[in-house]
């Protein structure tokens, strides 16, 4: 990859799960609501090398294979 999502692509996949939690009746955010929303905002933020985009990947399975990556939280 050669430029990754900046603090402002951070701050939108922020500000856009809160919004998601509070239509979905929440006032808290749940990974559920990030991994949602990953794709959608932070897609057109990445800047993927040439040598990447000759292997056919595409920065939508980028991101799925980050996110993908990730653990996620669990409460016990």
């Amino acid at each position: 990859m050669d430029l990754g999502v900046s603090p402002r692509g951070s701050l939108a996949l922020f500000r856009s799960s809160q919004a998601l939690a509070a239509l979905r009746g929440r006032d808290f955010v749940i990974p559920s609501d990030v991994q949602y929303l990953c794709a959608p905002v932070l897609t057109h933020r990445l800047h993927i090398s040439p040598r990447i985009r000759l292997r056919g990947r595409t920065p939508a399975e980028v991101v799925a294979e980050i996110v993908g990556s990730v653990p996620v939280p669990v409460v016990e």
